[in-house]
This record gives C-alpha cells, structure tokens and sequence, in this order.
C-alpha cells in the first residue's frame, strides 16, 4: 500500500512538471472532430474543433502555460476557441487527459478516470468503482460531499478532504458550480428540459435497435473487445447531445445495460449528463423517467395524456 501511494505521488509529480505542448492539444481536437464527424455529428461543431485546432497550432505562446497561469478568460478570448471549447483545453492542458476524447472513442473507465487525482491509486480507484454507482470525476465529487464516499474502505474524513480540494482544481468551472448548486449556494443554470431528454432517448434506443448507430468497443467489462455500444450524437433546440447505454458496473449487476441511457449535453461550456431509465415502481411505473427529476416527467406525463 505504502509503495502504491509513492508510485503514484510520483505519477502525479511527473505529471504536473510535464508540459502539454500546443500541438499536442491541437491533436486532441482534431481527433474529437474525427471522431464527431465518424459519428455523423453535426458539421459546425465538427468545423468548430478543427477551427480550435488551427488556432491552438498557430500560437507562439504556450497553451498550456497560460491555462496554469489562471488565464482563463485569456484562453477564451483566443479565435475560434470560447467558452464552448476552453474547458476542453483546460482539462487536456492541466492532465494530459481528455474525458470527452476518451468518452467518444468508448475507452474511458471510471477507474481510469480516478487514479488521476491526487490520493487515488489502482486499489482504491477498483473500490471505488465497486462500491458506488459512480463513473465520472463529477460524480466522485457529489459522493465525496455527500458523505458516501467516506463508507468505502481506506477514505477517511482527512482524506476525503483532500480529495475534495484536488478535484474542484481538476474540474471545470461548470462542474464546480453543479456542486455548488447542489449545496444551495447558487441558483439552477438552464438545462435541457425533460421532454426534449425523452426526445434523444427515444431517438437513441430506435435507432440502436435498428441498428442505424455506429458501435464503439467499451475498454471496460468487455474483454473480447467487442463493438457492442451505440452511440448517438444529435443537436436540439441549442444543446449538443451524446447518447449512449450504461457500461457501469450496477448497470451489469441489474442487466439493464439496455436499459439505462446516459445522455450528455452541452451548450456554450456548460456541460452536464442525464440518465434516462424505465421506471420500475408508483405511478410512473412502465414509463421512461430522467432521474431526479420524476417530478417533472410526471407534469410532462400528466400533460401528454391530456388529463387535469
């Protein structure tokens, strides 16, 4: 154990002194631009990253130096870059890492995703994926505020802290103020709204059981490496959506892993996800329902049907 958190001290030491040059970034955007455009997303997003890309390129100045100095604003301020991409940049800049590069081509695990923070090695990355239904670093940061992550073996009240401090570093400004939204300290931004998330996941579940979706090789419970996972990408009213079935451990316990739909969404830099599953129980029992917001699928419900 003690060998494990040196190895990985290290890891993060090494990291932090390395610095991610303008091409390498710019590779990163032009390869989710391939990727977007493999998956038949729409064409000015696609012209948007390879226009970020160009930009990143011709700069004399590092990137990567003006994300460590602060200079946010800066950053967005660069031709063809804005808020849409900046964070994107950010995250690659300050990681040499890339959650939505990883997302799109199929290759992100939640375990992956957690041995990049400070305090988190392999062991405790593995039980962290056992014993929470979490599968982003967002996710990881409401269970550490809540309390949950404190149950699992090895996270003690000091640590914990310290994760909570590494990962409001580590993530963008949108996730940070989903946490502080959570915590009532700030007021709810504009999100899609439920019928238009029912919309993409009816679209995404028709279109994957007639087989019209291209299938990516999820790195994660698929050790034959096979093509099984749709994935859909689609534009309604503003929003950028990516849609694909849960490859999370629970999902696989339950056997609802055609079931569950995760629905990604973005719009001018904010970004955020939503699941979508088949209620099991009370009066919505049978229908699709976005968790945590049942109250409002029932509204959408009640007004579908036409009654009072």
């Amino acid at each position: 154990m003690v060998r494990a958190r040196a190895m990985e001290k290290r890891r993060m030491v090494k990291m932090a002194e390395q610095t991610v040059t303008n091409e390498q970034i710019a590779d990163v955007l032009d390869q989710i631009a391939d990727l977007l455009e493999v998956q038949e997303a729409n064409r000015y997003r696609i012209q948007a990253y390879r226009r970020a890309a160009r930009t990143v390129r011709s700069q004399d100045a590092s990137v990567t130096s003006m994300v460590r100095a602060g200079n946010s604003e800066e950053l967005q301020e660069l031709p063809n870059v804005g808020e849409g991409i900046a964070p994107i940049i950010e995250s690659y800049a300050r990681t040499g890492h890339s959650d939505m590069l990883e997302r799109l081509k199929g290759e992100v695990t939640p375990e992956k995703l957690f041995v990049q923070v400070p305090g988190i090695g392999e062991e405790l990355a593995d039980r962290i994926a056992d014993h929470l239904d979490v599968s982003t670093l967002e996710e990881l940061e409401q269970a550490a505020h809540d309390g949950r992550l404190e149950e699992v073996e090895g996270f003690g009240t000091d640590r914990v802290r310290d994760i909570r401090v590494s990962l409001a570093g580590m993530l963008s400004t949108a996730a940070q103020r989903r946490r502080r939204r959570a915590a009532g300290e700030e007021a709810p931004e504009e999100e899609p709204s439920v019928d238009l998330l029912l919309d993409v996941d009816e679209a995404y579940r028709s279109k994957a059981e007639a087989g019209e979706l291209r299938e990516i090789a999820p790195k994660r419970f698929n050790p034959e490496g096979e093509a099984w996972l749709p994935i859909l990408n689609a534009e309604r009213e503003g929003w950028e959506f990516t849609a694909l079935y849960s490859n999370t451990k629970r999902a696989h316990d339950l056997g609802k892993t055609d079931d569950w739909v995760v629905i990604y969404y973005e719009q001018d830099g904010a970004e955020d996800q939503a699941t979508v599953v088949t209620e099991t129980q009370g009066p919505l029992k049978g229908k699709r329902v976005v968790r945590g917001r049942e109250g409002e699928c029932r509204e959408y419900y009640r007004a579908e049907s036409g009654a009072d």
